[in-house]
């Protein structure tokens, strides 16, 4: 965004120089214009037509009047080509209904039109060009004629890049998108108005009427080229971000590919992906700025059916599609951002139900086509199949890695955790120090005979709550088997893991277990006494390998803890000591 400082200097320079160029123009052009102004009116009004046909490329108007203000340069002089081309500015800003925010393009393009007329002009003088009596059959005519269209094409070129560069402070490529566009309209557009000059020269007004089909239809033919190779490479983008979505196999990665992906093909200052939640109310699942900063929501974080943009699409099931803050002055909220002009919001569907909501925003006028409505409703599809795989997948997996009874982590996941903590920790420069618990109810057998398998259950469900309760931000729980669990701890040494170790066998002993579908006659709450042996093993002064870690662990439980009594702490080293 450019600085208010920018844009007043920018001003400053236009007032200073503007008329400086104006003056200029006049004092060089020596040619009569008595008896011609009819022509001059004309010519004006067919630029300006022209001017209504432009390409915007990287937010650059390009339209194809170069041909005809070189024809007027050629036949009136460098004043009155200054100033059509400078009343075909105005009328090309004022059909781009530019926004009050961007009003500095005014003097910007006024300036840089009339800079780009006087120094083309001075080129064609000083390569021996004669407006008074142009002889194009001649070769210092024609390479006066050359010497000029090169210079309007290079000197628009370099002044665009330069704007870019230090009022923008983008980086730019010389020879981009706009550069080849630009010179591949100068190509046709150029020698046809060669031959317009030519023509007024034989015959008169007449041409200006003969050549006005030939120039709107190629400015036609070339605006909808563009928007066709532009389809075309949405198209070919939207395909690659589609495969992208559908083989995320977690739903976080899908959204992050999405609004990643999104905020990279459409000119946007806002984007936000709802889903919906128990279906009552929209949650703001990713947010993304014009910067690409990403986050799980600016604040908005909630939705009800009917408020805001997004609300009001999931409530009627329908797009929304506005260009401007007129067209959608009713759907007033204080969850919609300040300063936003365009919306494109639409409904993420899965079969026949909404399972979210896309939005995007953009503070300026008329931002969004149809065609950016066409990508992203594609997209809007392949985001909906993506995020309904990826639950499934995320729900196959959970279900493969927890276990059924307690939905801690099963054996096979967490030795495959373990297994990767160290290979990864390994790789980053040196394992730091762990240690691992390994917890077994005592006489559990005996619990299961006198309660019931299912006063068992509820028991190891609840041995599982305080684990959780205990070590989940610390830790990883897993169901070892049976009546048996473990608990890894990395980052925390031999002394630290006794003392949990000692405050969870405290807290099984001490509080006791409530259990509801027991074995006896009556059919009350019933608490049960449990008590635990725990074994501990810590790395590196046990062990080299997680195996290891868990096989002491293991041994101390059942040698230093089960052997002696139960209900105990025992340390690995302790073991060797015996």
């Amino acid at each position: 965004m450019i600085t208010r400082r920018k844009i007043n200097i920018l001003w400053f320079i236009w007032l200073l120089f503007w008329p400086l160029l104006l003056w200029l123009s006049y004092e060089y052009s020596i040619i009569n214009l008595e008896g011609q102004w009819i022509d001059i009116v004309l010519f004006a009004v067919f630029m300006c037509i022209v001017a209504l046909f432009p390409l915007t490329i990287n937010n650059n108007p390009i339209f194809f009047v170069n041909g005809i203000s070189m024809a007027v340069f050629l036949s009136f002089g460098l004043l009155v080509e200054t100033i059509l081309t400078q009343i075909t500015i105005l009328t090309l800003l004022i059909n781009l209904k530019v926004d009050k925010k961007e009003l500095y393009r005014f003097p910007l393009n006024l300036l840089m039109f009339a800079v780009i007329s006087f120094v083309s002009a001075n080129v064609f003088w000083l390569l021996g060009g004669d407006q008074q009596s142009v002889n194009y059959h001649s070769v210092n005519g024609f390479i006066a004629i050359i010497g000029y269209v090169f210079t309007v094409f290079i000197t628009n070129q370099m002044i665009i890049k330069l704007f870019q560069t230090y009022l923008h402070k983008q980086k730019v490529k010389f020879f981009d998108k706009g550069f080849l566009w630009e010179l591949t309209s100068s190509l046709l557009v150029l020698p046809v108005g060669f031959v317009l000059y030519v023509l007024y020269t034989e015959i008169g007004r007449a041409a200006i009427f003969y050549m006005g089909i030939p120039f709107i239809s190629i400015s036609i033919i070339l605006r909808l080229l563009y928007s066709y190779q532009e389809i075309n490479r949405y198209l070919k983008r939207t395909g690659e971000i589609g495969h992208q979505l559908t083989r995320r196999l977690e739903v976080n990665e899908v959204y992050n590919v999405f609004i990643t992906e999104l905020n990279r093909i459409l000119p946007m200052d806002l984007a936000y992906i709802y889903v919906v939640n128990s279906n009552q109310y929209l949650e703001l699942v990713r947010f993304v700025d014009s910067s690409g900063k990403t986050s799980s929501g600016p604040g908005v974080e909630y939705l009800d059916p009917n408020e805001a943009f997004s609300g009001k699409v999931w409530a009627s099931g329908r797009p929304i599609i506005y260009g401007s803050s007129s067209e959608w002055n009713q759907i007033k909220n204080s969850k919609i951002p300040l300063e936003t002009e365009s919306i494109i919001s639409l409904p993420v569907e899965y079969g026949d139900d909404i399972v979210g909501v896309v939005t995007v925003i953009s503070k300026k006028k008329k931002a969004f086509d149809k065609s950016h409505y066409r990508i992203l409703d594609i997209l809007s599809n392949y985001l909906g199949v993506a995020i309904e795989n990826a639950k499934n997948y995320e729900e196959t997996k959970a279900k493969s890695e927890r276990d059924s009874l307690t939905q801690l982590y099963n054996y096979r996941y967490f030795e495959s955790a373990i297994n990767n903590y160290f290979n990864n920790t390994s790789d980053s420069g040196g394992i730091e120090k762990s240690s691992l618990l390994l917890l077994d109810l005592d006489h559990f057998k005996a619990i299961n005979d006198n309660y019931g398998h299912e006063a068992g259950n509820e028991i190891l469900c609840q041995v599982a709550n305080r684990l959780i309760v205990q070590f989940a931000d610390i830790g990883l729980i897993a169901r070892y088997g049976g009546e048996e669990f473990v608990v890894f701890l990395p980052d925390v040494d031999l002394p630290q893991a006794v003392e949990f170790a000692e405050a969870l066998r405290r807290n099984i002993e001490a509080v006791s277990f409530p259990v509801e579908k027991h074995i006896l006659d009556h059919c009350q709450l019933t608490e049960v006494s449990v008590t635990a042996s725990i074994g501990i093993a810590a790395y590196p002064i046990h062990c080299e390998s997680p195996s290891e870690l868990i096989r002491h662990a293991d041994r101390a439980m059942y040698i230093g803890a089960k052997r002696k009594g139960r209900n105990r702490v025992a340390v690995y080293e302790d073991l060797q000591t015996i």
